[in-house]
């Protein structure tokens, strides 16, 4: 294999021992990636070759953009990168911003420069991005113009640390000149994606320029078989890899297009699968649920596919979704840490309740609590394996998530005697609220930071329309009354300080905590909702 031409090392430099990395597996022909390979240039710059210049890559609104006109916006950022802010390959550039077409060639930019993004939501806060900032150390941080306060306020508190220089996420004034890619390797770092895990610290995912193809030719290609004439849609911003793949690279790497809806909600999307006919939309069951929720009903008849992730999928939606379209709900796992969908079924093969079998190129398997593989019918944590895998950054972690070479999941399934598997529970104390994963303990401190707050406790409780919420349990400081007065105040105060979709929707006080002889809390005493007890 060539020489890797990345300058940078810091992220290589902390990927986890050979020894804890999952068993990868390449043995399908669609997984049989050349030593080098820029995933940039397979996305866009081979499709210009192939004679595509003209077709539409992207809708946004009224905007319209070939693969041409991509090509030459991402030419035009990669470029003023390299020259104005002497990016090197290696290097971490942070993205900031909705999914827009400037946020989508960034990404591609970034990547056929050599270098490595960093992909952030709009809706982080300054604490999180200052996490972010100190664990991927980005020379540059690219900001959607409007969303510079909380990215502005991180980059104060972590100057002293690293210099990180800030830049509008906008076309760039310069006259677009063609940009070679840089002759990344197959196993190159392109990608740092951050996850949250149940201690409420990040953990960044390291993924390779072959990940960002072996998501498109795993899922994509066999669950979704799309043609050049597909037009992707959905919600997830691609700081989500699953919104990574179901907009910027599935749509591109088949050729077709991605409309992009302007505006967050259902509602946006909805409008935007009428207008651009879209075939595919991705989005969670609260997202499925608002739209069917909508009065008049929207247009939705363009659609040939519909995916549900991030959330268990209950079986009412799935009805209603296939009694108001026609279509057999697509319900597929995936994790940052896998870069994709690893377990799905099919539109043909779907039914309320089931996620099928391994994507091909995949296989899993079931785990007692002492780690051994479960055989035939059975309950256990799900374990899986394939041609992407979990590789923390510096991250003692791994060893929680890889063993004895399997991707452990951290979820409940149960195998039936057709092998197909179905969703049971977490198997940690993660809330999963509209899609988001939310760390129990990450609110935790937020909260005790208050001075009105003495002791407290945040868990998921059972919501119909947003799968779970968060609710916290609080025991006031001494002389404080717990009163509606209070809960609105720490709501404020966990909105001011983590992503608005954190905050606990319900706010119970207690006098005290439930705790064993030693002081550890008894989290399951807490799980009926009661106020007090």
């Amino acid at each position: 294999m060539g020489a890797s031409p990345h300058i940078d090392t810091l992220a290589r430099d902390g990927l986890p021992p050979p020894e804890q990395w999952p068993v990868l597996r390449f043995d399908r022909p669609e997984f049989q990636y050349p030593e080098m390979l820029n995933a940039a240039t397979v996305l866009l710059d081979d499709a210009l070759a192939e004679g595509h210049g003209a077709r539409t890559a992207l809708l946004h609104g009224d905007r319209r953009l070939s693969y041409a006109e991509l090509a030459a916006l991402t030419d035009a950022i990669g470029g003023w990168l390299a020259d104005d802010f002497a990016v090197r390959p290696g290097d971490r550039v942070l993205l900031r911003g909705a999914n827009t077409p400037e946020l989508f060639a960034a990404w591609l930019a970034v990547v056929k420069i050599g270098a490595i993004v960093v992909p952030t939501m709009p809706l982080l806060r300054r604490r999180e991005l200052a996490t972010v900032l100190r664990r991927a150390r980005p020379v540059v941080a690219l900001c959607e113009p409007g969303l510079e306060g909380e990215l502005e306020d991180a980059l104060a508190d972590t100057s002293a640390e690293m210099p990180c220089r800030m830049a509008p996420l906008v076309t760039p004034d310069r006259t677009p000149t063609p940009l070679a890619a840089a002759p990344t390797r197959a196993d190159d770092i392109c990608l740092i994606a951050f996850t949250s895990g149940t201690t409420g610290e990040p953990k960044a995912c390291l993924h390779f320029h072959r990940d960002v193809l072996a998501m498109c030719d795993g899922f994509a290609r066999h669950i979704l078989a799309p043609t050049p004439d597909a037009i992707f849609t959905g919600t997830p911003p691609i700081a989500f890899t699953f919104g990574l793949g179901a907009l910027l690279a599935f749509p591109l790497r088949f050729r077709g297009a991605a409309a992009l809806p302007v505006g967050a909600g259902p509602d946006a999307l909805a409008l935007t699968i009428a207008r651009h006919r879209a075939t595919h939309v991705f989005t969670s069951p609260t997202g499925y649920r608002a739209m069917l929720a909508q009065t008049p009903a929207p247009d939705l008849s363009s659609l040939t596919a519909s995916v549900s992730a991030g959330e268990h999928l209950n079986a009412a939606t799935w009805h209603a979704w296939h009694a108001a379209t026609g279509l057999r709900m697509i319900e597929g796992i995936g994790s940052t840490e896998m870069m994709h969908i690893f377990l799905s079924t099919t539109a043909a093969a779907a039914r309320p309740g089931s996620v099928g079998k391994p994507v091909p190129g995949y296989e899993a398997a079931l785990l007692d609590p002492d780690g051994r593989l479960l055989e035939g019918e059975a309950t256990g944590r799900l374990a899986v394996r394939g041609p992407t895998g979990c590789r923390y950054m510096a991250d003692a972690r791994q060893a929680n998530y890889v063993v004895d070479g399997w991707n452990v999941t951290g979820d409940l399934f149960m195998r039936d005697a057709g092998s197909d598997y179905s969703y049971v529970a977490r198997s940690d104390d993660m809330i999963v609220s509209s899609g988001y994963n939310i760390s129990g303990p990450e609110i935790e401190s937020v909260l005790l930071e208050h001075p009105q707050v003495h002791e407290c406790a945040v868990l998921g409780m059972p919501d119909a329309e947003r799968g779970q919420i968060v609710r916290a349990v609080i025991v006031p400081a001494a002389g404080v009354a717990g009163d509606d007065a209070l809960a609105e105040a720490l709501k404020a105060h966990v909105k001011a300080r983590l992503s608005p979709y954190k905050y606990p929707r319900r706010i119970d006080f207690r006098t005290s905590l439930p705790r064993t002889a030693n002081g550890k809390l008894q989290r399951h005493l807490l799980a009926d909702g009661a106020a007090d007890g």
